[in-house]
C-alpha cells in the first residue's frame, strides 16, 4: 500500500466547487461572455490558467484572461467564508497520520486561500506538508501539482496515491505516474471519474472512511 497520501482540497476537503462555479460565471459575465453554469462546472477542477481557453478559445484567452481571472479571484474570495469543510474531513487525515502516512494537502489555489482551508480544517499540525500557486507553474491536468507534492513528500510516483474529486485530479495524477482515488464530492459521476482513471470511485469521506481497506489508502 502507498506510504504517502496526497489529498487535493477544492471539493475534496473543502466545498468550494459549486462556489467557484459561480465566481467563474459572474468572472465571464463581467467580460461580456455569458456561458451556462453546467458548463463551467464540467471545467471546475481545472486550473484558471487554463479553463478560459478550454470554456472559450485562445483568442479570448488572450485578450480577455487576466481580466476574468481576476476578476474571479475577487468573487470567489467575497464567498469564502461560506465554504465548510467536508463532512470527515480531519477525521481522514487524523485516520491516515495513525496509518503511518505522510500526508500532503494539494491545491493550486493562492497562499491566502490555502491558509483559509488549513485553518477550516485545523490542519496545520497534522498534514506533514502542503502546496500553494508557488510551487507550479502549470495547473491541472497539468501534472505540476501532482509533481510538488511528490517532491515535499520525498516519495516516489509508485509509493503515492491522490485523493481527489475531478477528472483533472485524475488526468494530472496519471501523468505523474500516481494513482487516484475520487469521491463525488465535485459533482462528477461515477462514469466520469472511472473514464478518468480513477482507482476506486466513493460518494463521500464517509463512505471512503467506511471502506478505506478496499483502496490503496489503507
Amino acid at each position: 500500500m502507498a506510504s504517502t497520501a496526497i489529498l487535493d482540497i477544492d471539493g475534496t476537503l473543502v466545498d468550494t466547487n459549486y462556489q467557484h462555479a459561480i465566481a467563474w460565471y459572474r468572472a465571464f459575465r463581467q467580460s461580456g461572455i455569458v456561458l451556462p453554469v453546467w458548463r463551467i462546472h464540467r471545467h471546475i477542477g481545472m486550473g484558471g490558467d487554463q479553463l478560459v481557453a478550454a470554456l472559450t478559445d485562445e483568442q479570448t484567452d488572450h485578450e480577455k484572461g487576466e481580466d476574468i481571472r481576476t476578476a474571479e479571484k475577487a468573487l470567489y474570495m467575497a464567498m469564502i467564508e461560506e465554504v465548510e469543510p467536508m463532512e470527515g474531513a480531519r477525521k481522514l487525515i487524523e485516520r491516515l497520520k495513525r496509518a503511518g502516512k505522510a500526508v500532503v494537502l494539494a491545491s493550486s489555489a493562492k497562499d491566502s486561500e490555502v491558509d483559509h482551508y488549513l485553518d477550516l480544517l485545523d490542519a496545520r499540525d497534522l498534514a506533514d506538508d502542503w502546496t500553494s500557486s508557488g510551487d507550479v507553474e502549470r495547473t491541472k491536468p497539468a501534472p505540476d501539482l501532482v509533481q510538488a507534492a511528490l517532491e515535499k513528500a520525498g516519495t516516489e510516483p509508485s509509493d503515492s496515491v491522490m485523493l481527489g474529486d475531478t477528472p483533472w485530479d485524475c488526468r494530472a495524477a496519471e501523468r505523474a505516474g500516481v494513482a487516484t482515488v475520487t469521491l463525488m464530492t465535485g459533482g462528477f459521476s461515477e462514469q466520469e471519474l472511472r473514464e478518468a482513471g480513477a482507482v476506486a470511485v466513493f460518494e463521500s469521506i464517509p463512505e471512503l472512511l467506511g471502506r478505506i481497506d478496499e483502496t490503496p489508502l489503507a
